[in-house]
């Protein structure tokens, strides 16, 4: 059971470096919860492969950068359909 969850880890990893995901793009993809995804690659992660990792860490740390941006946007459009 923990190869599995540590192999998860590892996956998840890989997915959001390969395709700079956030982390909900992730879960939807994996079909797991967010809370899951966030637990596997900010704690599990780090155990597993501290290279991968840090390269997560960067990933996430831009779309946290950019979360106001994308978050203003989908505002704008959801008031611009109702017109």
């Amino acid at each position: 059971m923990k190869d599995l969850v540590e192999e998860r880890a590892s996956m998840l990893g890989e997915y959001i470096v390969e395709n700079g995901s956030t982390v909900r793009a992730a879960a939807k993809v994996f079909g797991i919860s967010k809370s899951t995804v966030h637990m596997d690659v900010s704690q599990r992660l780090q155990r597993v492969d501290p290279c991968l990792y840090g390269q997560v860490r960067k990933v996430l740390e831009v779309n946290k950068a950019q979360r106001h941006i994308r978050g203003g946007m989908a505002t704008k459009e959801k008031y611009l359909g109702k017109k």
